[in-house]
């Protein structure tokens, strides 16, 4: 028999990249338009969240440019 990897995918709400990124609302909206920070995903009618591995991956990315 094959095992299968079991791979958990964590959303992260807005407040919580917020807190993770030290950018602010206006900001990562802003960037989104730009196409330089990831997009949400839609959870609900009016609700939103990040997958926590790209904001991970994009946060990787920007401290290598520092």
């Amino acid at each position: 028999m094959s095992q299968q990897a079991c791979s958990s995918v964590s959303i992260l709400r807005r407040k919580q990249v917020e807190s993770r990124t030290g950018i602010s609302r206006s900001s990562i909206y802003k960037m989104m338009s730009d196409g330089i920070f990831p997009k949400p995903v839609s959870l609900g009618a009016r609700a939103v969240g990040w997958i926590e591995n790209q904001i991970d991956q994009w946060l990787e990315s920007r401290t290598v440019r520092l």
